[in-house]
């Protein structure tokens, strides 16, 4: 076999491995789009009879199980492999998602929703150590493109399902189960698929399954040299983590370390803040109160699922370019724009026949900057501001932050909605929003063309004191 076919099988050997997990990160995304459409048949009196305050909590019963899932997920997989972890991950879904589909009142969705959320927490932890952990060098950027583009194509794909089956099917009562029970899909092509995947070699020779991780390595590795080589340098890394002393909660008591912790937690309750996932969760109820109908409003989230497709594309391209606070500093400057102008169209245009139009090009106005520019720069923020040590750690707490922040902001919009109206609500975020801006302004530290180690000895230098 010539070099050049060797390097293609390895290269394809990664890829489909890849693939197969982020059909996790399908069910991810599909998981917290599909609402938007099922939530406004679900509601109706004859079915399970929500209120606002139901509706808020069925669709954050969702975050605050991420949250939790998140937390768990990754000790999970420590111990018992990224394989095994994923495989029972596929089981979560497809349960949790026939359970919601299958459900006879709101406390039954309600708690199917939460393991449902708990599948979706543990995806957003397990998936990208797997990827990081079985791709080589040259293919680990692209492999957290990949993931990140599953989970928004996923939102996309749930706006177009909802969109298709509702307006075939909306005359039946029970529209919403079907859209429902498709989410159950993703997580049968992930069990299937792990099947066939390979464990991760860095986690096999973690448990001292040498031989294993070698049999891997030859798969995901273009040469035997190249095998060996990365097979010594886990060791070698393996062999200098064993003797550093294990994190505990004490180490993020120094003044220095402190203030990044902080820094970081402001970043990832900021990122939802901008109000993002009310419009990836209730995108339908927020079209419907501007004047669309429910049909129209469905088909006009396709647009909003579309706008985050290519923001994501073009964010990881514009996040090598600009320097993280300028990158952050435009998205939330349109994202304020947005926020306002839905405001205040929808009190000037209120009954017109241009109102919900002006709404729907706002939303994708909204999700073009939140999805370009904030949402690519927090993950690589919060990623580098740590010190090695505590980074796993450090990024379990913010990445709690940021699902908590979620579960709250889901949980009280239906009933801002309901209270203050269409216009007020999105004024409450345009605050927020100047809040987010002045943090970016004056107390985000700016990491760019710094390396990991520079930018824990800029921290340990001003923030010391």
């Amino acid at each position: 076999m010539s070099n050049q076919n060797v390097n293609n099988h390895a290269s394809r050997t990664v890829m489909t491995m890849a693939i197969t997990a982020t059909f996790a990160s399908l069910g991810f995304g599909y998981d917290t789009g599909v609402i938007n459409g099922a939530l406004p048949f679900m509601a109706e009196p004859d079915q399970l009879n929500l209120t606002p305050a139901l509706e808020g909590m069925v669709v954050s019963a969702i975050c605050i199980g991420a949250a939790i899932g998140s937390a768990l997920s990754g000790r999970l997989s420590d111990m018992i492999g990224r394989k095994p972890a994923l495989t029972y991950l596929a089981v979560l879904f497809f349960c949790s998602s026939l359970g919601c589909a299958l459900s006879i009142n709101a406390t039954m969705i309600i708690a199917f929703r939460f393991l449902l959320g708990m599948a979706v927490g543990s995806a957003s932890t397990i998936v990208p150590a797997y990827l990081a952990e079985i791709a080589t060098g040259n293919l680990r950027s692209s492999l957290v493109v990949l993931m990140e583009l599953v989970i928004v194509s996923g939102q996309l794909l749930a706006y177009i399902v909802n969109a298709i089956i509702a307006i075939n099917l909306g005359h039946d009562p029970h529209v919403w189960r079907y859209i429902l029970a498709l989410a159950a899909v993703p997580g049968i092509l992930l069990f299937i698929g792990m099947f066939f995947n390979k464990e991760s070699p860095r986690w096999l020779l973690s448990k001292g399954r040498a031989s294993e991780a070698m049999d891997v390595l030859r798969l995901t590795n273009e040469t035997e040299a190249k095998a060996i080589a990365e097979f010594n340098d886990i060791q070698d890394l393996l062999a200098e983590q064993s003797s550093q002393k294990k994190v505990t909660f004490k180490d993020f008591a120094e003044p220095w370390m402190k203030k990044v912790l902080l820094i970081g937690l402001g970043i990832a309750a900021l990122q939802q803040a901008t109000g993002v996932n009310t419009i990836m969760f209730y995108g339908s109820q927020i079209l419907t109160k501007s004047g669309f109908s429910t049909d129209a409003a469905l088909i006009g989230n396709i647009a909003n699922g579309a706008i985050s497709v290519g923001g994501t594309l073009l964010g990881f391209m514009l996040v090598r370019k600009l320097t993280r606070r300028r990158m952050l500093a435009v998205g939330l400057i349109g994202i304020l724009f947005a926020n306002t102008a839905i405001g205040t169209a929808s009190n000037i245009l209120e009954g017109s026949p241009m109102l919900p139009y002006v709404v729907l090009s706002l939303t994708v106005t909204f999700l073009f900057f939140q999805q370009t520019f904030v949402s690519p720069v927090t993950w690589v923020y919060m990623s580098e501001i740590f010190p090695l040590r505590m980074r796993g750690t450090a990024l379990g707490i913010t990445t709690f932050c940021l699902w908590t922040t979620n579960f709250l902001i889901q949980l009280v919009f239906p009933t801002l909605m309901s209270t203050f109206g269409l216009s007020h609500t999105f004024y409450i975020f345009s605050c927020i929003g100047i809040l987010s801006i002045l943090f970016t302004r004056f107390i985000m530290p700016e990491t760019k063309g710094l390396s990991m180690e520079d930018i824990e000895r800029k921290f340990r230098r001003e923030f010391s004191n």
